[in-house]
């Protein structure tokens, strides 16, 4: 996974993969049949991990505008530091891969579909508890903080500060009042 973020789809060399892994290039084609296999495997991992990651940092409890905004702490923290310079994977593989590979555009359009549903929730969520305007249409906020969520991993990259970025947060959410 963290080749593939760091890398790319084609920058990730078989040698590059295979260190990372402690395995000999003849136990890693044993185990997937090409790269690109390797790299859907990589992805639905990373995808599993960041989505429980994302859970947690939503918590369970609150109204729906304080779950929206832990998600969105949760992706300020993610653009920080060397987790922020190695790059998100859904991203960086949008990017690169997208327009060439329908397969993994698939799983790109995928994941970013249930990314987008699950923050459509949280709005529908403050609607219901009060904390947002009944006025915002979910899709739209939903399909807005998507677009934000995925552009703060790519300006990420280039190390903004935690500030920088929280700022980015906070007019998002007053946007939603």
């Amino acid at each position: 996974m963290h080749v593939f973020s760091e890398r790319g789809y084609h920058g990730a060399s078989i040698s590059d993969l295979t260190r990372a892994m402690h395995l000999a290039q003849g136990s890693l084609y044993k185990a997937f049949k090409d790269k690109q296999s390797l790299f859907l495997a990589a992805f639905e991992r990373y995808r599993s991990r960041r989505t429980e990651k994302m859970r947690l940092a939503m918590g369970d409890g609150g109204t729906g505008l304080e779950r929206l905004r832990g998600l969105l702490t949760f992706y300020v923290e993610s653009s920080q530091g060397a987790v922020g310079r190695r790059g998100c994977l859904v991203v960086g593989s949008a990017v690169e891969l997208s327009a060439f590979d329908k397969t993994v555009a698939g799983h790109i359009a995928a994941a970013l579909a249930r990314n987008e549903a699950m923050v459509a929730d949280l709005v529908r969520q403050g609607q219901e508890d009060g904390s947002i305007p009944a006025r915002i249409d979910p899709v739209a906020a939903a399909r807005m903080l998507l677009c934000l969520t995925q552009g703060m991993r790519v300006v990420g990259k280039t190390g903004r500060s935690r500030e920088e970025m929280q700022a980015v947060v906070d007019v998002a959410l007053a946007a939603l009042s």
